[in-house]
């Protein structure tokens, strides 16, 4: 009866083990995007208020790249959708002001970043990423369902498995 126990901890732990290592390669093809490259994060020259925005849609996110900012003497934050159009800076979701900031892109959809910086924002310091997941053939996608559809399949091994076998 022991022996059968210790079998199946070891099964348990091997699926496991293979499941986190399958979360884990979704990131191995994650980027590193340094916005404004050059320029770094700083209010865009002249009337070009579309800047970051421009730069951002020419770009192809997706789950576990990062964004990395540049600034100095400054700050960036993630807000609403909301406060991005506003330039409301008084309730950010992140806040970094170390000058070199590094945000992982940890779910799919919009993330909105606004400098932090009093006038900043509304002189175009602004930016919008947009986050498409990626299927299990590795093609990416605009449906945020194939990365919840395999982690609700692996929920579901774990708990049965462990039902099944250790009662």
């Amino acid at each position: 009866m022991a022996s059968q126990t210790t079998q199946t901890r070891f099964l348990l732990l091997l699926v496991c083990t293979v499941f986190s290592s399958l979360q884990f390669l979704q990131c191995v093809y994650c980027t590193e995007f340094e916005v404004g490259e050059r320029g770094g994060w700083a209010v865009p020259p002249g009337n070009d208020t579309h800047m970051y925005n421009e730069w951002a849609s020419r770009k192809r996110f997706k789950l576990g790249d990062t964004i990395r900012f540049k600034y100095k003497k400054d700050s960036v934050m993630e807000v609403n959708k909301k406060d991005y159009n506003e330039c409301n800076s008084t309730r950010p979701e992140f806040f970094s002001n170390n000058g070199n900031t590094i945000v992982t892109l940890d779910r799919s959809g919009f993330f909105y970043f606004i400098s932090g910086a009093t006038g900043h924002c509304d002189k175009g310091q602004r930016m919008i990423v947009w986050v498409m997941t990626q299927d299990a053939s590795g093609r990416t996608t605009s449906h945020a369902s194939d990365t919840a559809v395999f982690s609700y399949g692996l929920f579901v091994i774990v708990v049965s498995f462990q039902f099944v076998y250790l009662n």
